[in-house]
């Protein structure tokens, strides 16, 4: 079972969320805040397989929450819950190293599909926000740079996956490669291009125009 932690502050809301989230039979709902610091008390009390968090909550906003969550607890997943007109704050996120971004009025299918994703290495960003906050993302940057010349073929094709936000079993299937390596060439990756994590590899497939 997926033990999800839910953190949105309007209640009704959540409670749609929830309805949403549960009618897959291999994912529950074990956990409810409806803000940022009850989120974290949550973490500390139990375990989750993911949080999903509603970017704006009052007393601690989504935000903070991952990045606590993200500091003391990394191998929880967090998939963010935002706004058409929340950029800044899904900005802010990507830096963090988030597993996606949804919108709240997104479907149960995505919602689904993006939860299930996220567990399983990939990246999700609802197309509409990835519209919105690609070019800004991409316009913040200097000038294009040629792609780390250490990489080699089969590392730069994982990296072009990386950007397109597959998993590491889409990777695995679209490169006829088995699951362990793509995850070991994915450490090789982040080593040789000194990033932190997997969103920061999307962002640099991006910028690097390799997807």
């Amino acid at each position: 079972m997926i033990r999800v932690l839910l953190a949105e502050d309007q209640i009704m809301v959540r409670q749609g969320l929830k309805v949403m989230i549960e009618s897959d039979p291999e994912i529950k709902v074990t956990g409810e805040a409806d803000d940022g610091k009850s989120a974290v008390d949550l973490c500390e009390k139990q375990g989750f397989d993911i949080a999903v968090l509603d970017i704006r909550m009052p007393v601690m906003d989504g935000i903070e929450t991952a990045r606590i969550i993200r500091e003391r607890w990394p191998l929880i997943k967090i998939l963010m819950l935002t706004t058409f007109d929340d950029d800044q704050y899904v900005m802010d996120s990507l830096k963090l190293g988030v597993n996606g971004y949804m919108l709240k009025n997104g479907n149960t299918e995505s919602l689904i599909r993006s939860i299930k994703s996220a567990l399983s290495g990939g990246l999700t960003i609802e197309d509409q926000v990835a519209a919105k906050v690609m070019p800004a993302l991409l316009n913040q940057q200097s000038p294009i740079k040629r792609v780390d010349e250490s990489l080699t073929p089969r590392e730069r094709a994982i990296l072009k996956c990386i950007g397109e936000g597959l998993s590491n079993q889409e990777i695995a299937n679209r490169l006829g490669l088995s699951v362990g390596t793509v995850k070991n060439n994915t450490s090789h990756i982040l080593d040789k291009l000194d990033l932190r994590d997997r969103t920061q590899l999307a962002i640099y497939a991006i910028r690097h125009h390799l997807v």
